[in-house]
């Protein structure tokens, strides 16, 4: 039996339409997975279901709002109506505001924490009976390398960064008689929209993370694809509360 095999499995991907999200989410499909893209633009979504077609043929986009709990819980009931069960979720939703803390609204400070930590334990909460009942499940947050590193204008995205590494270990710690294994993912500086638009507002942030990262390179969204089929997959059954750098060893260098 292939250990990698995902034939059978329904993946929630929060934020699947694009950039990291939809690169998970080619990745969990060629390894056999159906696959529900949650996200808020409707029209990225249905070009990603378009795209995934090909390798996974149950394929469905829902509208999601990631600031809102009673919008988690019922991405969940549809994605379980529609497939019949959720044996995996990813939480990758996610958003961001530079700027010094100082000048952090409250208003900003309860979006970014709502997005990028609320989003993650509301869909787990939601996916956690479907998995108990189930025997088994996978939950797979999405930091960043500001889980580990601070910075001068991203502090609320920090923090809810640092909050979601604990909330993994956390769930980890709970869920584990369940046969649920929670785990995180700590993308480095990898190529997609948001960096591109990092790369235009801060100056030398390009040649700052070729010289910092061991393996020379900005990392491409399908880097992660195959950590993320690991993780998912029953190759992964006794790894759990893992917060795991897919960074090209930014974060090993001192």
């Amino acid at each position: 039996m292939n250990p990698f095999d995902l034939s059978g499995r329904v993946a929630i991907i929060t934020g699947g339409n694009g950039g990291l999200g939809l690169a998970m989410a080619r990745g969990l499909a060629r390894a056999g997975a159906s696959i529900a893209i949650a996200a808020r633009n409707a029209s990225k979504g249905q070009a990603a279901v378009k795209e995934l077609a090909a390798s996974a043929p149950r394929t469905r986009f829902y509208t999601f709002a990631a600031s809102s709990a009673s919008s988690c819980r019922k991405l969940v009931e549809n994605v379980t109506n529609d497939f019949g069960g959720c044996d995996i979720l990813i939480n990758n939703a996610g958003m961001n505001r530079r700027k010094p803390p100082e000048q952090i609204s409250e208003q900003e400070w309860h979006e970014i924490l709502d997005v990028n930590l609320g989003a993650a334990l509301f869909c787990a909460q939601a996916a956690y009976p479907h998995m108990k009942a189930a025997g088994r499940g996978k939950i797979l947050n999405i930091g960043s390398m500001y889980s580990l590193f601070g910075a001068a204008n991203v502090a609320a995205y920090a923090a809810s960064k640092g909050g979601l590494v604990q909330l993994t270990r956390s769930l980890a710690c709970a869920w584990a008689p369940d046969n649920i294994q929670v785990n995180a993912i700590l993308p480095g500086w990898i190529d997609t929209e948001l960096t591109r638009r990092a790369r235009q507002q801060v100056a030398d942030l390009h040649d700052f993370v070729l010289a910092r990262t061991p393996a020379g390179r900005w990392g491409e969204p399908d880097d992660l694809a195959g950590t993320t089929i690991f993780l998912c997959s029953s190759a992964a059954d006794f790894v759990t509360g893992t917060a795991l750098a897919v960074d090209g060893g930014y974060s090993a260098r001192g």
